[in-house]
Parts: structure tokens; sequence; C-alpha cells
């Protein structure tokens, strides 16, 4: 188990390098995101799977094998359908001929974004984005439909939850300096919710960091704590509310004469538009991907019902 746990330490350290690289190399959206998925909340997750795993294998053991083979299937679809695809690198690519000229000299005056990771995510492929969201969506639900029923603790769970409940009373140090970072992580949570037209950030990495806040709370206090403090329904309730207002977006742009998320004509100037759509957009992205982030971690952890 610990050599389990160094594992997965090491997995962490190997993302917060990787963001290290991405900034090296200018790349500050990249590497927000590695670090704010690959090196935390990813972390944070498969430490709370390993609690759940555990020390012994059932004796039973069963052979998926048509799962193996769709497995293997996709997998050579997918490995197919990239043979047709350029060399990496390579100039004469169609990427370099319009796409990315496009973006380069044009977003500006289009969008009026400094940040063209921002403008090519939020606006030109405003629909691929959706499509993201609704996937996290889907997989937040898929997790609460699958581990929705939490299990009754017994004896041995109630001496372990003592245990667990006096080992949180001793470490006050942490307590207290959780305390004190706990408001400005979810400051700048806002910050790159708000900031990501201009700078670094967005939606994406946003709601990880604001949702990496609240499970360091319910790391620290205690799960039981943290349902006090963060609504559960009301978590699910901004997971479907944050799709919904994306998808709203590309209705109102409808019911205005425009495209589906066409931003320029939700107000009098198409730059204008482009940042109140872009705006709203990001916001609904940021609240469903925190949503989803609690959701999968309260239903690991209600697994066990830790304190």
């Amino acid at each position: 188990m610990r050599d389990l746990f160094a594992v997965i330490m090491m997995t962490g350290i190997f993302g917060l390098l990787s963001a290290s690289f991405f900034v090296a190399m200018d790349a500050v959206d990249v590497a927000f995101t590695e670090a704010s998925v690959g090196a935390g909340i990813a972390t944070l997750l498969m430490l709370t799977a390993v609690t759940l795993t555990g020390r012994s294998e059932d004796s039973e053991r069963h052979k998926p094998m048509w799962a193996l083979v769709v497995v293997f299937t996709t997998g050579g679809l997918l490995i197919y359908g990239t043979l047709d695809m350029p060399y990496f690198g390579f100039a004469e690519a169609p990427v370099h001929q319009h796409v990315a000229p496009r973006y380069i000299y044009d977003s500006m005056q289009e969008t009026g974004l400094p940040n063209i990771v921002t403008s090519v995510l939020a606006s030109y492929r405003g629909f691929d984005t959706l499509g993201e969201v609704v996937v996290i969506f889907t997989a937040g639900m898929g997790v609460l439909a699958l581990l929705r029923v939490e299990r009754r603790p017994g004896i041995d769970q109630i001496m372990a939850d003592s245990i667990f409940y006096l080992m949180h009373e001793r470490h006050l140090i942490l307590r207290i300096v959780t305390k004190m970072l706990l408001p400005f992580i979810l400051l700048f949570a806002l910050y790159v919710q708000f900031h990501g037209d201009f700078g670094p950030g967005g939606g994406f990495q946003a709601g990880v960091i604001f949702a990496a806040g609240i499970i360091l709370y319910a790391m620290v206090f205690g799960l039981n704590t943290a349902r006090y403090v963060v609504n559960r329904t009301f978590v699910r309730s901004l997971s479907a509310i944050g799709v919904l207002l994306y998808g709203g977006v590309g209705v109102v742009s409808m019911l205005l004469g425009g495209n589906f998320l066409d931003y320029d004509v939700l107000a009098d100037s198409p730059v204008a538009g482009q940042h109140l759509g872009i705006l709203l957009i990001e916001l609904g992205v940021g609240l469903t991907v925190a949503a989803v982030m609690v959701i999968i971690f309260f239903n690991f952890c209600g697994r066990r019902d830790l304190p």
C-alpha cells in the first residue's frame, strides 16, 4: 500500500514538473490545466480511490472478453484514424496554412480578447467546448448513478471514524493553516474564472481549483462537516445549471437572429457581444466542472462514510 501511495505522489510531482515545462514553452494555459488537473485534482481522486481499495483480492474472477474486444477494436480504429494525419511539426500541414494564421492575426479584432486560447475555445470552437462540458456533466451523473447508495457504518467503521476524528483534532496546525489558505484558494479560483479573457485561465481551470479547495476542506475537517457546509443537492443543481447556461447562450443567439453560439448578436457591437457571450459560457463551464469534481469526490468518500 505504501508503494502505491508513493507512485501516486510521484505522478503528482510529474504533473507539476510537466506544468513547469509548459510554462517554459510559453504555454501558460496548458500549464494551468496540467497543474490543477494533473497534479491537483487527479492526485486527490486517486488517493480517494486507493482508500476504497481492499487489501485482498476477491477469489471470484470475472473475464469480460467482450469488453476486451470492444477496447481493442476502439483502439485500432483510433490508430487507423491517425494514419492520414500530417507528421508532428510539419510546416505544410493544413492547420498552419489558414487556421492558425486566422486565430493569431484576426482573433484580437474579432473577439477583442488578448488571450488567443480563450478566444479559440470559447468562440471559434464554442460548439466543441459545449460537447466537452456535456461529457464532464455526463461523467458526474454516471458516478452519481453508480455510487448513489451509501454504506451504513458498522461497529468497525464507527471505531475507525472515532480514530479519524481524534486524528483531526490533534492536527491543529494543519487545520489552522487550511483555514488561512482556503479563502485565498477560492479567491484565486474566482480570479482565474473572470480573468481568463485577458490572461491564462478560464472556466475549466477555475472549476478544478474551486473544487480542490472544497475537497481540501473535506479532507482536513471531515466529510460530514463538509456536508454541512456544502449542500449536495445544490451542487448537483449547479452541475446542470452550468450546462444549461452554456446552451442557453446559444439558444438566445439564435432567437436574436444569429447562429448557435454566435455572440456577435448579444450586444450592440460584435466585440461587446463576444465579451458577454464568452463571460457567460465560461461561467457555465466553471460551474459544471467544479460541481462535477465535488460530486465525484463526495460519492467516492461516501462509500466509506468518513466523518
